[in-house]
């Protein structure tokens, strides 16, 4: 453990005291609850007299869960891990702790962690809620043996989204593949290339929505495109379906975090190996996709509360823990001290020997700052929504986004 850690644990620690009688309670959902259990390995040796435990839900279930837990102060564990989507719902609540009370002192480790992942945590009032364990830093997946068949380059998938477009055309003419799994894929994406630092994806910095804005409209303008042409082949990630055309070749690219390639290789189509490579997504957009967050409730059990924030830290400001994460659960670090790590330089065998760990890091450290506003998930489903209306049932795009507009503006500030 670095020495810079341990005295960063040590400054933060509490007066010795009796150990609570109730064990340490870490509340995770799949995948970050073996991350956690295999800290807490190593805690339970250096500290005996302390219990702790996970407890492990279904990943909706889970901030289900937690949501009902802050609202009533009941069942409430030490430590919740939260999903970045839902960070919003739960930052600009009063329910979790402010990490920058002078009790944590969560600033100091500001210069720590890639930029937007730090920031992303800092709620209206400025106080930071929440620290960053893993990120998952946007890429373009791409067949490569596909697009050699179609005698195109990766630039002609990079040049532009509307280039993005023109490619899937010829992808599918020559191949027979599919550009994309579903169009919203792409909608997502597109309109968040140009947020303005501190506002929303979906919401301004004075909390108003901003879905009538340019990306959007041009977002909706390319899907209707891509469903016009044939090109999206309408199955969603995850699904059997999706699953069983990445395996066949159906699938031309995937737009996801870093982690998907271990996805792939692991269970999705280990049978692809070596045919897929990454690239920075078109037009230089830097996005993240997903990642985890720990948090202390701020009512939890008093006596607990230094413990929680010292095992925060260990599972955030520890560079071997975060590089065992990566290497286990394809948790992608947002300590930057852990990607300096020469695996960062291995080639991936999945992606052809591709050193594609070196491209996550370069987009990892140019992804905005996007602020998560507490409807982020409705604004979500209302958009998605009305992407339907227009594709399915024709609705003008203008006008599928001044009603989303029109039902956010009423929902904004509930």
């Amino acid at each position: 453990m670095a020495a810079a850690f341990v005295g960063a644990v040590g400054g933060a620690a509490a007066p010795a005291r009796a150990a609570p009688a109730s064990p340490l309670t870490v509340a995770a959902f799949p995948l970050v609850d073996v991350i956690a259990k295999d800290v807490l390995k190593g805690w339970s040796q250096r500290h005996p007299e302390i219990r702790a435990q996970v407890i492990s839900r279904q990943y909706d279930d889970h901030h289900t869960a937690m949501t009902t837990a802050l609202s009533t102060s009941g069942h409430l564990p030490d430590v919740i891990a939260l999903e970045s989507s839902y960070l919003g719902r739960f930052a600009l609540g009063a329910g979790l702790e402010n990490l920058s009370a002078p009790a944590f002192g969560a600033e100091r480790f500001k210069d720590s962690f890639v930029r937007f992942a730090f920031e992303t945590a800092r709620n209206r009032e400025g106080a930071i809620v929440a620290m960053p364990g893993d990120i998952g830093p946007g890429s373009l997946f791409y067949r490569a043996d596909l697009l050699a068949q179609a005698g195109l380059r990766e630039a002609d998938l990079t040049a532009s989204w509307e280039a993005y477009v023109e490619a899937g055309a010829q992808l599918k003419a020559r191949t027979g593949a599919y550009l994309i799994g579903d169009v919203r894929l792409l909608k997502d994406i597109v309109v968040r290339a140009g947020i303005p630092t501190g506002e929303g994806q979906y919401f301004d910095s004075r909390q108003r929505p901003r879905v009538t804005q340019p990306s959007f409209v041009r977002a909706f303008e390319l899907a209707q495109q891509v469903r016009r042409q044939g090109l999206d082949a309408r199955v969603e990630v995850w699904f059997n379906d999706w699953a069983e055309m990445l395996k066949r070749g159906r699938l031309a690219t995937e737009m996801s975090g870093g982690w998907m390639a271990g996805q792939m290789a692991n269970w999705v189509a280990p049978g692809t190996a070596g045919k897929w490579r990454v690239a920075q997504l078109p037009e230089h957009t830097y996005c993240a996709y997903g990642g985890t967050y720990y948090a202390i409730p701020r009512r939890s059990d008093p006596r607990k509360k230094q413990l929680a924030w010292q095992l925060i830290q260990e599972l955030t400001l520890d560079s071997q823990r975060q590089l065992d994460a990566f290497r286990s659960q394809d948790a992608f670090p947002a300590l930057l001290a852990a990607q300096e790590d020469a695996f960062f330089d291995q080639p991936v065998p999945f992606l052809g020997g591709q050193k594609a760990r070196q491209l996550w890091r370069d987009a990892a450290r140019r992804i905005p700052v996007v602020r998560m506003h507490r409807q982020h998930k409705f604004a979500e489903e209302v958009v998605n929504a009305e992407l339907d209306n227009v594709l399915e049932y024709g609705k003008p795009i203008a006008q599928a986004l001044e009603d989303a507009q029109a039902l956010l503006l009423h929902r904004a500030n509930r």
